[in-house]
């Protein structure tokens, strides 16, 4: 925790940068559509209206009519145009801004990817300069462009996002409005068209836009500008040397299980339900343990509190206070509640209360001192576990440390001739309390002290002392162990909250490794069974998914038990107060919609309780394998709609994709039959042979196709059966550039074959299809003019065919995805009328033989060649 003054300091120097630069506004939205640049305009013109100097940077009104409207009467800068592959594109200039250097410019769309050859990769970037150039700035930003987020919306979504925004800029914000759309509303101006183009848009709410995924991250928006908010006030406040106010109010209830705990919960409850306030239970351990009693009282407490809705949580510590005041720093608390603590005279005097440790350090912190019913009796008891009573291992340890410490220095007297021997006892002080508690090192300080004064100062053997010296050193000698024995009980008593906390943290950090390797249910089920197994020492059932009776469950296990545990969302069994009579211990497995599953626990029959320790272990580890059943069900429902969407999908692309080829020799068939049938007596008989061949030649063609259509089906269930025959390379590139040109007359192709390529053993049917849509794929998005090249070879035993064209390209590290099927982005084969579907075929058809398909850039970096590699293969007798 940084001290008062370094937090002030560094709140004022951050206060200072960013006077020193422009102010961002941020408009944040959870989806393209929900009115971002429609907000940022409308907070324009009204800033004109009151004479700020405003100017359009950049814009995109994707041709909505209402976002158009809002530019009229705006300032709007002209644009930089980029050339890049022979093409020119528009993208902010920079430099225009900064030469006008308006009061507010307006960038749209944050995390654009500027075109290659612009001032700088990335908008943001852009932002960034001119922020440092002391100009505000208006932008906007869809929160699954934040990079913290990028992981949680990849599992929220399935998809990537690429296109990130640094956090590091979201830091120099100044102001940020959330626009929010409900996802009915959103959906509605989907279906109308206002976001996307129909059949965009049909696509996106069976991905992207689904119910699911909108109101996820919606939340996901929400939850980041409510934390921009608080963090923005606590650090104006922090400017002002003042602590930190969460916005946030939460309620921090302490117990320590001496008699009042539930009662402490319950009066928290009802603070926090006041309030409208989320509210957390916790207690500390100093690390000297906790009796049976105590630990009970803990358990029914944190039982109680979960069941009305609070989060629990066990701190450790030496000092109580610090423990608190920590834990609610980093939870942001404004409220502690505690119980009447018990004051003793001297106590009071030095502050050593919690009640008055709290007061005096807790400045900022609401402070509610809850005095029970109980508090009389549990004064008597004592605060602290240090008053108990002594057992048989710490009394026999203090003794034999006095007495070791006697013979030392009797012998270091005698046969040494040391004079000073004080240290010795000193020495066996530190001993106990590195050894035991406080209570047990202040016993072990006054018996040396007794020890040493009746031993070694004269008059010897007697609790008189002669000199005035003799009784000062006697009694700093005292001041000296008792100073020293607590010095090493607090350490001890550190060391021993450090120990538990990181095994604590180290059975976690292990069970997280292995349950983020299971990848189905039953991975998860059996890791989580075998690491309760293991770390607790006990017999571990575990049971997840639809309700019912327990299967394969071992002797013992009773189903009405797991039904309540279900049903209700408490722990029963063992070690609670519902069906205690079991030998089972039944914990419930929640998540966010509900209890997803039962844990059970059985320990050997001689263990009459757990530890508090063992108990939060326990429920600790049910929870992180009750979080990890839930990410492996999400996945599972979203594989199984993604497949059920894909295959629909599939099935629309492949009648597109079908139709002109279909259509084709139909028409010709179609065409030739009509002529026979009105005007064959009219012909001679070379002209109704020539249509007669014609139907023939087309039927066959077709024929062909549907065969290659179902040999693909199967392929994509891996039932495809390959006729292998042999064929040579010249006429199977030569047979897929005259089908390129029958359908593209236009398209040029210019053929590189090295002499004496022996023939190839493949299907060649398939390998022709797949050998033409590369070469379809190239033509289409070659310029005007330029021949698509095709080269083949063999490399390293491997038949190599390089398809290149000279158009745009593609960009690194979209290349290895224009095999996917459906790729969408403008550059990929789903552009200018394709379907996503050809090079997805050509990688299906090539691996089936054996061969690879990768996109690597064009011959001097402009454009892209397809590589297709084939073993060379030969029948096998």
């Amino acid at each position: 925790m940084k001290a008062p003054r370094e937090a002030v300091a560094d709140a004022l120097a951050g206060e200072l940068r960013r006077q020193e630069t422009g102010r961002l506004t941020v408009f944040l939205g959870a989806a393209p559509g929900v009115g971002k640049t429609f907000a940022m305009l409308a907070r324009a013109r009204e800033l004109q209206r009151q004479g700020v100097a405003v100017a359009v940077g950049i814009v995109e009104t994707h041709g909505r009519e209402e976002t158009a409207a809002l530019l009229e009467g705006l300032e709007v800068l002209p644009r930089r145009q980029v050339e890049y592959q022979a093409r020119r594109f528009d993208e902010m200039d920079v430099d225009a801004i900064l030469a006008r250097r308006p009061q507010v410019v307006l960038v749209d769309e944050l995390a654009h990817r500027n075109v290659p050859g612009s001032r700088h990769e990335r908008r943001w970037q852009d932002v960034a300069e001119l922020l440092d150039a002391g100009i505000d700035v208006f932008t906007t930003v869809n929160i699954q462009h934040l990079e913290s987020l990028n992981d949680i919306v990849h599992r929220i979504t399935g998809v990537r996002v690429s296109e990130t925004v640094p956090d590091a800029l979201f830091d120099r914000m100044r102001d940020i409005r959330l626009v929010d759309l409900p996802p009915r509303e959103l959906i509605e101006r989907l279906q109308q068209g206002k976001v996307y183009l129909p059949g965009m848009a049909e696509q996106a709410l069976q991905a992207f836009f689904s119910p699911a995924n909108l109101s996820a991250l919606r939340e996901l928006a929400m939850q980041a500008a409510s934390d921009r908010v608080d963090g923005d006030a606590r650090e104006a406040q922090a400017a002002r040397g003042l602590p930190g106010v969460p916005l946030r109010r939460r309620v921090l209830v302490a117990i320590d299980g001496l008699g009042s705990s539930e009662y402490l919960v319950r009066s928290g409850r009802r603070i926090a339900e006041r309030r409208d306030a989320p509210w957390s239970v916790v207690t500390v351990q100093s690390g000297a343990g906790v009796d049976g009693s105590r630990q009970a009282e803990l358990d029914r407490a944190f039982a109680l509190a979960r069941g009305l809705g609070a989060d629990t949580a066990v701190l450790h510590g030496s000092s109580i206070a610090d423990a608190l005041l920590d834990h609610g720093e980093r939870e942001g608390a404004s409220t502690l509640v505690v119980g009447r603590t018990r004051e003793r005279p001297l106590a009071r005097m030095f502050n050593r209360t919690l009640t008055q440790q709290l007061l005096r350090r807790g400045a900022h912190y609401e402070l509610v001192i809850i005095s029970s019913p109980g508090a009389r009796a549990r004064a008597r008891r004592g605060y602290e576990l240090q008053g108990a009573p002594l057992d048989r291992h710490e009394a026999g340890l203090v003794l034999a440390a006095t007495g070791g410490a006697v013979a030392l220095a009797w012998a270091s007297e005698r046969w040494v001739g040391l004079d000073d021997l004080s240290m010795i006892f000193i020495l066996a002080v530190v001993l106990v309390a590195s050894r035991t508690r406080l209570a047990a090192a202040s016993l072990a300080a006054a018996l040396c002290f007794l020890a040493y004064n009746f031993f070694f100062l004269a008059p010897r053997f007697t609790f008189l002392i002669s000199a005035r010296q003799g009784v000062i050193t006697v009694f700093l000698f005292l001041a000296a162990a008792l100073v020293a024995g607590r010095l090493a009980s607090k350490l001890r008593m550190q060391v021993l909250a450090l120990r538990a906390a990181n095994a604590h943290a180290t059975v976690l950090q292990a069970l997280g490794r292995r349950l983020g390797a299971a990848a189905d249910l039953d991975q998860v089920l059996d890791a989580g069974r075998q690491a309760l197994a293991r770390h607790l020492d006990a017999e571990a059932w575990l049971q997840a998914g639809p309700a019912g009776g327990p299967v394969d469950a071992p002797a013992g296990i009773d189903p009405g038990a797991v039904d309540w545990v279900r049903a209700h969302g408490q722990a029963a069994g063992r070690h609670t107060d519902t069906l205690s009579g079991s030998p089972w211990w039944y914990l419930p497995m929640r998540e966010s919609s509900g209890v997803i599953g039962v844990a059970a626990l059985r320990f050997d029959a001689g263990r009459r309780s757990l530890t508090l320790e063992q108990r939060r272990l326990a429920e600790a580890m049910v929870e992180d394998i009750a979080q990890a059943v839930s990410r492996v069900q999400l996945v599972a429902a979203l594989e199984t709609a993604r497949v059920g969407s894909e295959t629909e999908r599939l099935r629309s692309a492949l009648l597109s994709s079908v139709s002109h080829d279909l259509r084709s020799p139909l028409a010709s068939m179609i065409g030739a039959a009509g002529s026979l049938a009105n005007y064959g007596e009219a012909m001679d008989e070379d002209d109704r042979r020539s249509l007669l061949d014609t139907i023939r030649l087309e039927g066959e063609r077709l024929d062909r196709y549907i065969q290659n259509l179902l040999d693909m089906t199967r392929l994509g269930h891996s039932g495809l059966t390959l006729n292998r025959d042999w064929i040579g390379v010249d006429e199977l590139i030569g047979s897929a550039v005259a089908r390129l040109q029958r359908y593209q007359p236009e398209a040029r192709v210019r053929t590189v074959i090295a002499p004496g390529l022996p023939p190839i053993w493949v299907h060649p049917a398939l390998l022709e299809q797949a050998v033409f849509n590369v070469l379809e794929n190239a033509a289409r998005f070659s310029p005007s003019g330029e021949a698509v090249e095709v080269e083949a070879q063999l490399v390293d035993g491997a038949l190599r065919i390089d398809v290149r064209d000279r158009g745009p390209g593609i960009p690194e590290e979209e290349r290895s995805r224009i095999f996917d099927m459906f790729y969408s982005v403008e550059r990929g084969d789903r552009g200018r009328q394709g379907t996503g579907l050809g090079l997805t075929i050509c990688q299906g058809m090539v691996g089936a033989h054996g061969g690879d398909v990768q996109a690597l850039p064009g011959r001097d970096g402009h454009g892209t060649m397809i590589r297709i590699t084939l073993p060379l293969l030969a029948p096998t007798t």
